[in-house]
């Protein structure tokens, strides 16, 4: 069965065929990064994480972008009004780059905690401004941009005469213009619906740059569209994001890209569906909002307890990524449970050995359970194939679950009617699937993760007493580690080492 995933483009599921065989171009819009990582965003970017695994899974070799927005995001993601960066720096008086790399950081351990692969590439808006500039200098020179005091506006209803503006959400102009408000007496735009590539900057704007119309910074929208065409080209494979971005941000990157390169920028659109806590959307605002920290540590007054990453992400991983998801102490308590038998039963299977298996006259390769064993395994990949549908493919490891705790519990006849191939395969399988495909790990490998992390606070902490010539305080660390079995070792470098 070949690869098929629902195209939002088309509206309805397509077989997958890459621009350039064996190889796959993928872009998905990564975070803005002012403030903490919501989980909205973290499901998401689980989601293509999987979408990932299973593309290197088939074969492909997989460049995967994934951009950090940290500059040119305006609040309500409008033209105008107040840069999320320059609002927060002000406030606390600091640097915008700093609240950049506080959240970029906290991203990125978020991201490591649930497991996710790092994107094969990951720019960042900033980094990129002349090709954004590039990008909507072409745009004007094709007649679909133009510029007022320095800003630079993308004209909507001269480019729907010659391409439907709406075709990704299937929504044509009036109905469009008819959801926006009127133009003011000021308003500089010629039309309602017309987006900012570019946007002259204030004096006391903090983040802006030289342009061939004077200082500004860019629209959010050019900056995915400009970073993608760098490291995918004009036309690439799957783009992917939230569902909320469709309407705007990916319906103008379409257009900026057919405006620019007379090309769709990508052949099939993906998008993850929303999240909701108990039947209702979850949001900041109804106070149901919880960050992934909130949830690691149980401190949001929802949550009856902790959840851990892995627990979380096996959650997610039981509704299709199109579907709406929704939290509930009931659902993630029923996940851990659920996790832990999965990880329970993969523990015994790796320490079955499938020799045992082709002892005595039974035709065990023939027998009913070993055919069940061969169907619930070969489905795995048709799941998958069709628009990746992980709920299903838990839903046969559970069945396999089954079997592999009659075997384990010596039950007679699952014993004595199981071929070693099956279990070999079955091994090979489950390895495959819980660890490379669907990214989950046990929970002792990620009590691992947070022993790194607080050997480094203290390794850090005891460089700062050293530096400070506080070696009392440097000795004492050193020692109490060497009481509870662990080695401290200064390196030659000035770093430092640890063993168990």
């Amino acid at each position: 069965m070949a690869l098929k995933l629902y195209n939002t483009l088309t509206r309805e599921k397509e077989e997958f065929t890459p621009i350039t065989p064996e190889h796959v171009g993928m872009y998905v819009c990564g975070p803005t990064v002012y403030s903490d990582v919501h989980l909205g965003n973290c499901r998401t970017f689980i989601s293509f994480d999987i979408i990932f695994r299973y593309l290197i899974y088939l074969g492909y070799k997989v460049r995967y972008v994934r951009n950090i927005t940290d500059a040119g995001h305006l609040e309500g993601d409008r033209d105008e009004g107040d840069d999320k960066f320059s609002k927060i720096a002000r406030l606390q008086k600091i640097e915008p780059m700093e609240i950049v790399q506080k959240y970029t950081l906290g991203f990125h351990h978020v991201m490591q905690l649930f497991n996710t692969l790092p994107p094969s590439i990951e720019p960042t808006a900033t980094g990129h401004i002349s090709e954004q500039i590039k990008m909507a200098q072409q745009i004007i020179a094709n007649g679909y941009a133009y510029e007022v005091n320095g800003t630079i506006y993308f004209d909507v209803e001269k480019y729907n005469k010659e391409k439907p503006y709406g075709i990704l959400t299937n929504r044509k102009l009036d109905d469009l213009l008819e959801g926006t408000r009127e133009l003011g007496g000021q308003d500089e735009k010629r039309g309602r619906l017309d987006f900012a590539l570019w946007i002259k900057a204030k004096p006391e704007h903090l983040m802006q740059w030289p342009s061939p119309w004077g200082m500004g910074f860019p629209g959010w929208h050019i900056e995915c569209s400009a970073m993608s065409e760098k490291y995918l080209g004009k036309q690439f494979d799957i783009h992917g994001g939230g569902m909320d971005l469709a309407a705007t941000h990916h319906t103008n990157e379409i257009a900026q890209g057919q405006a620019c390169n007379h090309t769709s920028p990508a052949r099939y659109w993906m998008h993850t569906n929303m999240l909701t806590v108990n039947g209702t959307r979850m949001s900041k605002s109804l106070g149901n909002g919880f960050l992934p920290e909130e949830l690691f540590s149980g401190s949001h007054p929802l949550l009856e307890k902790a959840y851990s990453p892995m627990t979380t992400r096996f959650f997610m991983l039981q509704t299709h990524y199109r579907s709406t998801l929704d939290f509930s102490n009931e659902a993630l308590q029923a996940s851990e449970k659920g996790f832990k038998r999965l990880m329970d039963a993969y523990e015994s299977l790796q320490k079955m050995d499938e020799a045992a298996f082709t002892v005595g006259n039974v035709d065990r390769a023939n027998s009913p359970l070993t055919k069940n064993i061969h169907k619930l395994v070969d489905e795995l990949d048709e799941f998958m194939n069709d628009d990746f549908n992980t709920a299903k493919v838990l839903a046969n490891l559970f069945e396999l679950i089954t079997i592999i705790n009659s075997i384990k519990h010596n039950d007679q006849s699952a014993q004595e009617n199981v071929d070693g191939e099956a279990i070999k395969k079955l091994k090979h399988y489950f390895k495959v699937y819980i660890e490379d495909v669907l990214g989950l790990k046990s929970e002792n490998e990620v009590d691992n993760t947070k022993l790194e992390g607080v050997m480094q606070l203290l390794i850090d902490i005891r460089k700062e007493a050293k530096s400070k010539k506080d070696f009392v305080t440097s000795d004492k660390i050193r020692n109490q580690l060497t009481a509870m079995g662990i080695s401290l070792k200064d390196e030659k470098d000035g770093g430092m080492s640890w063993t168990i």
